[in-house]
């Protein structure tokens, strides 16, 4: 390794993850590890898994303790040669923690502990979590079909520290009221309008995923001048292909296997499906109006198998600033079908990644979409 330092942190085992509980060290401080070595036990949801360290080198440091809870993403170890200084592994390790707090603290200073609340808006009433502040360009996040405000998990926070950031249910979604109406992509951007105008919101950043993309691309169609820039991953309306075997397994899923199967489709790594995500969807999916919803939803934005709306033109011919990201591995809309739009350095892949870019590699979402509002503020 060298002279090389490499910090071990908190793992991610599954997307409904954000905190473990060190339950156990199996490799002591000065002892050898090899990648793929079990190095710690560590506790999510009632259940105990045994993290493999990703490098080879001497554990230098266990930053954690049997018993401590931390996020995921906080260091727990440090990994280097036996020839680097204690003084070095000490300056790497305040340096780590610093930057970790200075990311994570003015997101909870700002309240990220807050509960969601619901709110009446129009005839709806939306399930609403809002986090942050500042004088910047507020951000509205918008999921897609069958997610919810918590597919955000990772972001909503994250993108806080400078802006009041505002994710949301939508109608037949999570928490908010189980009218549809007809279903549509403007129906839905019609709805977030509304939520804008509850909020006093006369402008905004827009982050729309999947579904929830074409939902932010309808909304600049219909009142660009409340759009002050769109962010996209993997967006609706720029393309006919949609994987219809994840959109009505989705609805007719009644057991966990089959939901598990179903939800596979979403990422590329297969092992973040925990059976703790399952069963959140599953309830989800058995409550009273749900199905009903999601097939009203299909019917009206994947008429016979494919994509109804076509906003291509939106990213053409709009004046709006645009980023568009997809993962290289998307099973539900090819990332082929965002090419020949936007210039280059507007276009963001990933690589080994699948359908959801801001679960899989938050991290890569945060920094892109951050310096994009940054430059769009105002």
């Amino acid at each position: 390794m060298a002279s090389e330092i490499t910090a071990i942190t908190m793992p991610k085992f599954g997307l409904a993850m954000t905190e473990g509980k060190i339950a156990g060290w199996m490799i002591a401080p000065g002892a050898k590890v090899q990648a793929g070595e079990e190095l710690v036990d560590i506790e999510t949801s009632k259940i105990t898994n045994a993290f493999e360290s990703p490098v080879s080198g001497t554990l230098r440091r266990q930053v954690a303790s049997n018993g401590e809870t931390l996020p995921v993403g906080a260091l727990i170890a440090v990994v280097a040669d036996a020839s680097v200084p204690d003084a070095e592994i000490d300056a790497f390790i305040t340096r780590f923690q610093s930057e970790f707090s200075e990311a994570s603290g003015p997101a909870e200073a700002a309240g990220a502990s807050a509960e969601p609340v619901l709110v009446t808006v129009g005839t709806h009433t939306l399930r609403v979590h809002e986090l942050g502040g500042g004088d910047a360009t507020p951000l509205v996040l918008v999921h897609g079909f069958g997610g919810d405000l918590k597919n955000w998990m990772f972001n909503h926070a994250a993108l806080s520290h400078a802006r009041r950031v505002i994710a949301f249910d939508l109608p037949g979604h999570g928490g908010s009221s189980k009218d549809v109406g007809p279903g549509t992509l403007k129906f839905f951007a019609d709805v977030t309008a509304q939520l804008l105008d509850h909020l006093n919101l006369s402008r905004v950043h827009v982050m729309g995923h999947s579904l929830g993309g074409g939902v932010a691309l309808t909304l600049a169609r219909d009142v660009p001048q409340r759009v002050a820039s769109l962010s996209l991953i993997a967006p609706a309306g720029l393309g006919p292909q949609i994987n219809m075997a994840f959109i009505n397994g989705f609805i007719e899923a009644d057991r966990a296997r089959a939901m598990q199967d179903v939800l596979k489709y979403l990422v590329h790594d297969k092992s973040l499906i925990g059976r703790r995500m399952v069963d959140d969807v599953l309830r989800y999916t058995r409550l009273d109006g749900v199905q009903a919803a999601l097939r009203t939803v299909a019917a009206a934005c994947f008429p016979d198998g494919r994509q109804g709306d076509d906003l291509r033109d939106v990213l053409e011919t709009t004046q709006i600033p645009a980023t568009l990201m997809w993962g290289a591995a998307d099973e539900i809309l090819p990332a082929t079908q965002g090419d020949g739009l936007l210039p280059d350095g507007a276009r963001h892949g990933f690589g080994d990644i699948g359908h959801m870019p801001q679960l899989e590699c938050a991290s890569d979402v945060n920094g892109i979409v951050g310096t994009f509002l940054e430059r769009h503020d105002g």
